[in-house]
């Protein structure tokens, strides 16, 4: 069977009210905050990037929340994990520039590609042997070309909305720097906060003549399979799924004591982006941080309660989409590149010291330089071709770093 066999029953009605207390509730209300803020302006950045309306958005959040809230409900009782699925946040950024040379129903017929790619993947069990198999400083040399727009577009801000942008970096940076405090106030809470703040007092909040609260009627997507959307998109998608996003939630559940079930996981992964692709949402995948703060204190086989607070949550959030969608949009653009931008510069970090620490890194230069170049070829763009030209500069120039263990990279 594809699927490992949980350790332990699924916990009835009344384990899961025993399990559940002040710890779990509070570690799953900020990972949802943190889901629900930074991540949720990444999408917002890339949507008006790719032209997408406030409908097609509404959508997009829907799938990312509510179906994939459905599959973290399901996984952290069945499992008694905290396994909480979101959305591919590298996959996401892929996304925008592809926008601007194919239609929307492309990009959707590779997300469904890339689901059934990796549904396969899992269904076979070799999930496992092909996240290995991916070289990971190429790949994040790809990740770090497509996020570095965020921490551009983070200096922009500052520079053409300075009283918006200026007082959420000086706090998010303060809070950084304070720990004993930011454990209390996470640093991306306080920049939003901030920021809300600062827009109520420069009166630059505008929401227009149409009705703030609403509830969700998702978009349904016909996808259009074209040749240029699968090469450029699927096999960089399913990369930064399967290898980026599940590779750091396995890292940190596994370092709080879990096991997480990879084919299982996988198969989630596979299944969930096929039916967020219907609603126009990018692909899912294990998310790292949101795990990481729910499992990070309390009781090892109680952590799951938090998941499934995390869960619910965001069933909440999709079904009224349309509101956060609405209620975010009216914000300056500078709140919401400042907002992705914070969120992005750990991530930017990460990618680059991957990149760059060990082998692989004339390749992962390359594959850096080409990806943030964003010239397309024959109309497949700059992100896959960054992986091909790095790939191949590194197997000629770096043919020894090949014959060390992958756990080198």
């Amino acid at each position: 069977m594809p699927f490992e066999a949980p350790e332990l029953a699924p916990p009835a009605p009344h384990r899961m009210r025993a399990d559940f207390g002040s710890v779990y509730a509070v570690n799953g209300l900020v990972a949802f905050i943190f889901a629900a803020t930074g991540p949720v302006a990444i999408i917002l950045a890339v949507a008006r990037q790719g032209g997408l309306g406030e409908a097609q958005l509404s959508s997009w959040l829907f799938g990312s929340f509510f179906l994939n809230g459905l599959i973290s409900l399901a996984y952290c009782w069945i499992y008694r994990q905290p396994l909480v699925f979101f959305w591919s946040i590298p996959g996401a950024v892929l996304i925008g520039p592809a926008l601007g040379h194919l239609s929307f129903a492309e990009v959707i017929g590779a997300y469904h590609a890339t689901g059934l790619l990796m549904l396969l993947l899992g269904v076979s069990g070799l999930a496992r042997r092909a996240t290995q198999a991916a070289v990971m400083p190429i790949v994040m040399g790809m990740v770090a070309g497509v996020f570095l727009r965020f921490g551009l577009d983070l200096v922009y801000a500052l520079r053409d909305d300075f009283w918006i942008a200026a007082p959420m970096a000086a706090v998010f940076l303060a809070l950084t720097t304070l720990p004993r405090l930011g454990r209390y106030v996470p640093p991306l809470i306080g920049a939003l906060a901030v920021g809300a703040a600062a827009i109520a007092l420069l009166d630059r909040y505008q929401p227009g003549s149409a009705a703030v609260f609403g509830f969700v009627h998702p978009n349904l997507y016909t996808p259009v399979f074209s040749w240029r959307a699968m090469v450029e998109l699927v096999v960089p998608l399913a990369i930064t799924v399967l290898a980026v996003q599940n590779g750091q939630g396995y890292a940190v559940l596994n370092v709080a004591g879990h096991k997480p079930p990879v084919n299982a996981v996988t198969i989630a992964c596979g299944v969930g982006s096929m039916a967020s692709a219907l609603v126009g949402a990018v692909s899912t995948c294990l998310t790292g941080p949101v795990n990481a703060i729910i499992s990070h204190s309390g009781e090892r086989q109680r952590q799951y309660t938090a998941g499934l607070l995390v869960g619910l949550l965001a069933l909440g959030f999709g079904a009224l989409a349309p509101t956060f969608t609405h209620l975010m949009l009216a914000t300056p653009r500078a709140f919401i590149a400042t907002l992705g931008g914070l969120a992005m510069l750990r991530v930017l970090q990460t990618a680059f010291v991957a990149s760059f620490r060990t082998t692989h890194t004339f390749g992962a230069l390359i594959t850096f330089v080409v990806t943030v170049a964003n010239v397309p070829i024959f109309n497949v763009g700059a992100p896959f071709w960054g992986l091909v030209f790095g790939f191949l500069c590194s197997k000629l120039l770096e043919p020894g770093d090949f014959a060390k263990p992958r756990e080198s990279n």
